[in-house]
Parts: structure tokens; C-alpha cells; sequence
């Protein structure tokens, strides 16, 4: 049985030392959003700084409480940080807490480290723009936010996070709303994320009709002796949220549209915080998905279809950074996957996840620098050989580079190559299913990661005379350098000795070993195979032949790949044109129906005023005829009826 289920039935210490000061992990970013919001244009000039130190700050306080969990026994390290009275409600009482334990400060140190770079990368990126307090705002309320949702102890501290995350992602994606594109993008992203906190809200719900609480020591703790049925159902309504969270099918299709935002928000929404917060749901409710087999199967099918369709759309992209968001959306399908696989992978999972938070961000920095000195251009087929002017962008993306594509020693190779291993654990169809998906997708990161790299990097340069190529600020640069160590080393630190699986073993539960299906030097094998194929492939024919200022038309795979494989199509078909049509169906049958028998019955009622109105006419003969017409009718009425 897993361990959560076991360690969840008994009550979690209350935290002592620095892990009691964890509500200053929100609190500080949370005072720097609320200050610099209220103190409008008097903060400009000082305002970005303070919001940066307070992020920082937010992380040497997570430092400090990891330092004082390490120095104590695995299974005492957890705490309990209770916050105040919540919802009192007769027999039911909710106090509101934080629970730190492995997994929620490992998520709080790449929230507030990765976070912290970004705001420092912003102030030079965003220097110029007349908003940028605000902007700064924003990406403190998002910290905040998503530090809440991690540190929750109940589903619905978690949901106040979600929904905060959702609040500040709308504001961040569409902050130059003033362009309607970009405001149609946070529109969107808004929209299709209440569609996932709709099977949120129903799920904790139904957590509550079942188990008579929301918080997670009950909840884990009985649900060993729930029935299977209830807990699939619980699963896969929080499926649901995960899904319009982390971007994953069928509820993916606002995530390329997310680069509306600033590039600094990309890298903060896609690298360290949102999209991760469907995996860390999905992994937290473990002693859920550990009793619904179907549920956790449903996760492990998802994260393979998105992984593969990720992939795919990435490998038709020009805009860098949209190919960069197909990316994420892939990789966060290799998360979902090894989170699908149960106990086996959990681990993995949030390995991947962290490892993925460093070169995914610095990927995006990487991008927002060669935007910056390309005069804001998206287009790769207008960059090519900026190798040669943007040195440090191109060393430190190629780090990253490197560690996506999962090639030794780099950190993708330590995370992602675990997850194929667990993929290929187990018996019947889903070991070969679930690992050949896993391998497939490597070997297409491969292409479409360097046939972006080589594009941006390497060939022929492409841009036009007006544009003059240089590199970014320290700002900027000295960002992207942490980011690329981390690209670099973090992964090979991590797994020396089973490190990274041996500090979460306390929640997500010991595993023994278990061999895959294909030995596992052959699975190595094979993955560096597809690797090097995939990359080879994209240099022949991005790196070494010249690319084309214009796309060709290319196969129907590639068009559709263009359109995001039809996603908005598809929406549109099932969602929006009947959705219209109902819309103008009901109106149709309020106007012609309810007003319109209104309207008759108004109608009906006026004329009959108007005519009977005509025997008014104030002549006493018409009147005395009126009444013997009346006389004569009455008294025929009562000869007839006798």
C-alpha cells in the first residue's frame, strides 16, 4: 500500500521553528501584489524592486524551512501551520493551514527560485513599459497564488490557489489587453480553465458528500475503505481540472495562445508554476488515485495522447515561442503519464517536473533575448545564425537545449529517461502502449527542438538590414546563466543515490524495484537512438540545407499541425456553433414564445379595451339600450333553462 495512505491517517505535528513562519511564504509576495496595486503610480520607480525582493525573500524562507526539514527523520519532517478559523458550520469546522512536508517545499523552492530569476530577468525586459508596475503586481500575486495551492492542507485552500492562479494568469496573458488579440488570448485561457474548475468544484464536492471533510489527513486517511466507484468518480472529476491547468487533452487549446503575455510570463506560467499544478494535484491525491485504478489509468491515456500531440504540433511551429508552449504541453504529458503509472512513477513525475522548470524557463528567457534583440520578432524563419551575435543566448539555450532532448549528463536525462523506464514497468498492453508512446516522443522532441535551435542559431542569417541583432543586458543574461547550471547539473545532483526519490519516499510512497518489460540498457539504447536521429533529421534539414524565409505549404499533417491538429476547430464544432445555436434557439423561444404570448395576450386585451371603450359614449339612449339588451338576455337565459 502506499505510504501516503499510511502516514495521512496519523495527525500531522504542528510546525515548529521556521517551518511555523511558512504563511510568510505567501504572505510576503501576497503584501507586494496588494502594496504595489494600492499605491498605483506613486510605486513605479520602486515598486518592480520591491516585488522582486519580495520574492526573493519568499525564498530564502522556503531555503531556511528546508534546511530545518533535512536535519530532522524522514517521517517527522512533515508540519501543520494553522492559519485560522475558516468555515465553522454546526458539526462541520474547517480551519484553514498549510502543510509542509517534501512535496509542497519542493514545489515552493522551484515556485519562489525559478519565480525569483524571472522577476529579476522582467526588470530588464519590461524596463521601458509605462505599466510595469503593474505587470510586477501581477506576477506577485501569482506567486502568491500558486504558493497557496501547493501549500494548502485542504482541497479548498487548494481551490482558492487554483482559482487565484487562474486570476493572475488572465491579468498576466492579457496584460496589453490594448491590442485585441491579446485580450482575446487571456479571454480564452480564462474560459477554457473554468470549464476544468467546474469538475474541480464538483469533485471536492463530492469529496465532501463522501468523506464528510475537505481536508487532506481525513480525506487520505479513509480513503482506503471508500468504495472504488466513488473515488473513479472523484478522480477523474479532478482530472478534469488538471487537464485545463497543465494544458493537457482535451482541454489544451489555450496554452499556445498564452503567448500573448510578456515572454517573462510564459516562462513563469510554463515552466515553475500553473501548468505544473495538474500534475501536483494528481500526485498529492495519490491515496485517491491509488484506490481508482480506472481514474489513474484515464491520467496515464491523457498524458500519453498529449505528449504525442505536443510533440506533433511543435514540429510545424514558427513562432519560437509557440513551439516552446507545444513543448510544454508535451512534457507535462510525460508528467501526467508517469503520475498515471501509480507509485512506480510519482517520483518521476515531479523529478521531471523539476528538472523541466529550469530549462524551460530558461528556454523562454532565451527566446524573450533573441525577441529582444531582434526587434520583437517571432518569426524563425526571419533569425538564423545569431550564434555568432548572441553568444551568452545561445550558450545557455543550448544547455537547455540539451537537457530536453534528454542527451548525458544533462538534467532531462536523468528525469525523462526515468519516466520511459517506469512507462516500460508492468504487465499486459500498457507497458508496451505507454513506453513505445514515451519512446515516440522523445525521438520527435528530438527533431522539433533542434529544428528550433538550429533555425534560431544556426544557417543562414535571414533578417532583414532594418534589424540589428545584440545581446541582452545582465539583467537579462545573468538569469538565463543560473537557468542553464541548473539545465546543466541539477538533474545528475538530484539522482545521485536515488536522492530526489529517497526525499519524496515519506508522501508519495516506497516502491520496490522493478524491472521493465525491454532491460534497461537496451531502453537507454534505444531512447539515444531516436535522440540522435531526431536531431540529425532537424539539422539536415534546418541546420545545414537553407530555410526558407516563407513556409512551404507542406503535407496535411504539417497544416494540421500549423492549426494546433484543428483543437480550435474541433472546439468550435462540439462547443461554440452549438452552443450559439442553442443560445439562438432559446432566444428565439423567448421572443416567439413567452413574449411573444405576452405580447398577444397585451394585444388581445387593448383591442377589447378600445371596442368596449366605444359603448361609453355618454348618450343616456345607449346606455338604456345596453341595459334591456342585458334584461332581454337574462331573462332568455332563464327560459331556456326552464
Amino acid at each position: 500500500m502506499n505510504s501516503l495512505i499510511l502516514t495521512a491517517a496519523e495527525p500531522v505535528a504542528e510546525a515548529t521553528g521556521v517551518a511555523g513562519l511558512a504563511w510568510l511564504l505567501i504572505a510576503l509576495p501576497l503584501a507586494g501584489a496588494a502594496l504595489l496595486l494600492l499605491a498605483g503610480r506613486l510605486s513605479d520607480s520602486w515598486g518592480p524592486y520591491l516585488a522582486t525582493a519580495l520574492s526573493w525573500g519568499s525564498f530564502l524562507v522556503g531555503a531556511a524551512v528546508l534546511l530545518q526539514m533535512i536535519g530532522k527523520d524522514a517521517h517527522d519532517r512533515a508540519g501543520h501551520v494553522h492559519l485560522f478559523e475558516w468555515i465553522p458550520a454546526g458539526s462541520f469546522n474547517l480551519d484553514a493551514g498549510l502543510l509542509v512536508d517534501q512535496l509542497s517545499i519542493t514545489f515552493v523552492l522551484l515556485i519562489t527560485f525559478v519565480g525569483s530569476l524571472i522577476h529579476v530577468y522582467s526588470l530588464g525586459y519590461m524596463e521601458h513599459d509605462p505599466d510595469k508596475r503593474r505587470f510586477f503586481a501581477y506576477l506577485n500575486l501569482f506567486v502568491a497564488a500558486m504558493l497557496t495551492l501547493v501549500l494548502a492542507d485542504s482541497y479548498l485552500v487548494l481551490f482558492v490557489g487554483w482559482e487565484g492562479v487562474g486570476l493572475a494568469s488572465y491579468l498576466l496573458i492579457g496584460f496589453w489587453f490594448q491590442n485585441p488579440a491579446y485580450a482575446t488570448a487571456g479571454n480564452k485561457a480564462f474560459i477554457v480553465n473554468r470549464v476544468g474548475d467546474i469538475g474541480m468544484a464538483v469533485g471536492i464536492a463530492l469529496i465532501f458528500a463522501t468523506f464528510g471533510a475537505v481536508d487532506y489527513a481525513t480525506v487520505f486517511a479513509a480513503a482506503p475503505g471508500a468504495g472504488e466507484g466513488v473515488l473513479t468518480a472523484i478522480g477523474l472529476l479532478l482530472l478534469v481540472g488538471a487537464c485545463a491547468k497543465s494544458a493537457q487533452f482535451p482541454l489544451q487549446s489555450w496554452l499556445g495562445d498564452a503567448m500573448a503575455g510578456p515572454t517573462p510570463v510564459s516562462a513563469l506560467i510554463h515552466a515553475a508554476t500553473m501548468v505544473t499544478a495538474g500534475v501536483y494535484l494528481v500526485v498529492r491525491s495519490s491515496a485517491i488515485f491509488d484506490g481508482a485504478p480506472d481514474a489513474r489509468l484515464a491520467v496515464a491515456i491523457v498524458g500519453a495522447i498529449t505528449l504525442v500531440f505536443g510533440a506533433i504540433v511543435g514540429c510545424a511551429k514558427d513562432d519560437i515561442k509557440k513551439a516552446l508552449a507545444a513543448s510544454t504541453m508535451s512534457q507535462i504529458g510525460y508528467m501526467m503519464l508517469a503520475a498515471g503509472l501509480g507509485p512506480v512513477g510519482y517520483a518521476f513525475a515531479i523529478f521531471h517536473l523539476v528538472t523541466h522548470g529550469f530549462f524551460k524557463a530558461g528556454m523562454f528567457l532565451g527566446a524573450g533575448s533573441v525577441m529582444h534583440g531582434m526587434d520583437n520578432q517571432v518569426d524563425m524563419r526571419r533569425f538564423g545564425n545569431l550564434s555568432g551575435t548572441m553568444k551568452i543566448t545561445w550558450i545557455t539555450f543550448a544547455l537547455g537545449w540539451l537537457a530536453i532532448l534528454g542527451v548525458p549528463p544533462f538534467s532531462g536525462f536523468w528525469s525523462k529517461d526515468k519516466i520511459i523506464e517506469a512507462a516500460f514497468v508492468g504487465e499486459g498492453w500498457q507497458p508496451w502502449v505507454f513506453g513505445l508512446t514515451a519512446l515516440i516522443g522523445a525521438g520527435i522532441t528530438a527533431f522539433y527542438m533542434s529544428r528550433l535551435f538550429f533555425m534560431t542559431f544556426h544557417g543562414k542569417a535571414r533578417w532583414t538590414d532594418e534589424v540589428h541583432p545584440h545581446e541582452s543586458g545582465l539583467l537579462m543574461t545573468i538569469p538565463m546563466m543560473v537557468l542553464a547550471v541548473g539545465s546543466a547539473l541539477l538533474g545528475l545532483v538530484l539522482a545521485i543515490g536515488g536522492t530526489f526519490q529517497s526525499w519524496l519516499e515519506p508522501v508519495t510512497g516506497h516502491v520496490e524495484h522493478h524491472e521493465p518489460v525491454l532491460p534497461v540498457p537496451v531502453l537507454m539504447g534505444l531512447t539515444l537512438v531516436l535522440v540522435a536521429a531526431g536531431a540529425a533529421f532537424a539539422w539536415l534539414r534546418y541546420g545545414r540545407e537553407e530555410v526558407p524565409v516563407v513556409a512551404p505549404k507542406g503535407s496535411l499533417l504539417t497544416q494540421a499541425a500549423r492549426k494546433d491538429l484543428y483543437q480550435d476547430d474541433l472546439n468550435e464544432a462540439l462547443l461554440m456553433w452549438p452552443g450559439i445555436h442553442l443560445t439562438r434557439s432559446l432566444v428565439y423561444a423567448d421572443n416567439k414564445g413567452v413574449d411573444g404570448a405576452v405580447g398577444t395576450l397585451a394585444a388581445a386585451v387593448g383591442g377589447s379595451s378600445s371596442r368596449l371603450r366605444r359603448i361609453q359614449n355618454g348618450f343616456a339612449r345607449s346606455y338604456a339600450l345596453t341595459m334591456l339588451s342585458g334584461i332581454v338576455v337574462i331573462l332568455g337565459a332563464l327560459w331556456v333553462m326552464n
